[in-house]
């Protein structure tokens, strides 16, 4: 199932049911099965990567590639296509990255808390699923939600959000009070206005 089905489907329900938040949970429970799979954000992962990726960079096609920190980045053609580092992921891992894709800006006024501003340089959410997007369309997806439960529940929870009415600010707000203890410094991002 895509993710304008996916959020279509629960968006639906939640319409018809008249109970969003109820709904709201099912969908964050979908997202939350398969970030259980994963584990936070790992340095060992990255450090692991960041040994072996000049050998992989070297290995693979013409459009991806190694960032100093160790992910992966892969590009395509627009976001349409996702990165092929998805295919031997969970459907619904795919599912957050093209809800990602399709809420740039929304996910660029959404901080990440797993540490990547200073491990990855990250600004926000968004910079953890795409590295670049690029003048012609093409997309440079970055690997890094894909071993970081804190980067996925973070978009995924924000485009629920986002899907069930709530504004860039709100979901802000919601998202800094969640994860303010308890997790790494927050991602430099400015709050959304209005």
């Amino acid at each position: 199932m895509d993710e304008s089905n996916l959020v279509n489907h629960y968006r639906i329900k939640v319409k018809s049911e008249g109970d969003s938040l109820k709904q709201s949970k099912i969908l964050l429970s979908l997202f939350a099965t398969v970030i259980l799979i994963l584990g936070a954000c790992s340095k060992n992962e990255a450090t692991e990567a960041t040994k072996t990726g000049n050998q992989e960079q070297t290995e693979n096609h013409d459009h991806t590639q190694h960032a100093a920190n160790g992910d992966l980045q892969e590009e395509t053609k627009s976001i349409e296509t996702l990165p092929s580092f998805l295919k031997d992921k969970p459907e619904e891992m795919s599912t957050v990255y093209a809800a990602v894709a399709k809420n740039r800006k929304l996910l660029e006024s959404m901080p990440c808390y797993c540490g990547c501003g200073e491990s990855a340089g990250h600004k926000d959410n968004y910079d953890c699923f795409i590295f670049e997007n690029k003048t012609d369309g093409s997309i440079v997806w970055d690997d890094h939600a894909t071993r970081c439960k804190v980067c996925l529940e973070i978009a995924a929870e924000s485009v629920v959000l986002y899907n069930n009415g709530k504004s860039a600010k709100e979901i802000r707000d919601i998202i800094d009070s969640k994860y303010k203890e308890g997790y790494l410094k927050p991602t430099p991002t400015p709050k959304p206005q209005g």
